[in-house]
């Protein structure tokens, strides 16, 4: 139906979380919870080919359901599937799905070396190569000193935000997650500075990710509007399509 309401410009992310906390909320178990993402996947892309669903697995049974209504996407809406895992990045190829990717390029390269390696033997819902994205928060001053001054503040303000729910259940926070901002920068998950300077960092660190396209998260923390509006600004003058 949103893919229907927005004229087919619906894309549909699938990921089953990090934190077991959230899962156990709802009842679900953290040995159950691969299989339950599975079977809810392999659910939704039968569902979107429209008719009538049946499904009998561990999780779900479903009989008989009438499907009515179908994606305007034939055969399905562009699919986005996060991970860091080579295991799930082989799903993804075999489901024509695009992939979403954070952490440092060398790290990335393996995930997306498993995709494109099993890439070739499915094709795309959306009938073109998926994308291969490479995730990072990206601040852009008109000068260095201006852009880590906000992009500091904003990073400590998202920490604090992202580790609640760690901290209230007395859980540690995922290795891989920077514990301060000078941590982000050297892992990679922020991109701060000049134009000049983050065009050049992000087109090295694509490359040697092996992506094709970048997922800006330009909006955290308390970063200021008039900051990510200008980041945006710049990114669509400067960046795009000058490679």
């Amino acid at each position: 139906m949103l893919d229907q309401l927005s004229g087919g410009r619906l894309e549909l992310g699938f990921g089953r979380g990090t934190l077991p906390i959230e899962l156990n909320y709802f009842g679900i178990s953290d040995e159950s919870a691969p299989s339950r993402y599975e079977e809810a996947n392999e659910i939704l892309l039968s569902a979107m080919k429209g008719g009538v669903l049946s499904y009998q697995g561990r999780h779900f049974q479903l009989n008989q359901v009438p499907l009515t209504l179908t994606p305007q996407q034939r055969p399905c809406p562009p699919i986005w599937v996060a991970t860091n895992r080579p295991d799930t990045a082989i799903w993804a190829a075999g489901n024509g799905a695009n992939l979403a990717c954070m952490g440092p390029a060398a790290v990335v390269r393996k995930v997306t070396d498993a995709y494109h390696t099993h890439r070739e033997r499915s094709a795309s819902c959306s009938g073109r190569e998926p994308y291969v994205g490479l995730l990072r928060m990206i601040v852009i001053g008109r000068s260095e000193t201006d852009a880590y001054s906000l992009a500091r503040s904003a990073y400590e303000r998202w920490l604090r935000s992202f580790k609640f729910l760690y901290e209230l259940n007395c859980v540690p926070t995922p290795k891989p997650l920077p514990l301060t901002f000078d941590a982000a920068i050297e892992s990679e998950l922020c991109v701060v500075g000049t134009p000049a300077f983050v065009r050049r960092v992000l087109l090295n660190q694509m490359d040697e990710a092996g992506t094709n396209y970048l997922l800006c998260q330009l909006a955290f923390g308390d970063l200021r509007l008039d900051a990510s509006l200008y980041a945006a600004r710049i990114i669509q003058s400067e960046l795009l399509g000058r490679t």
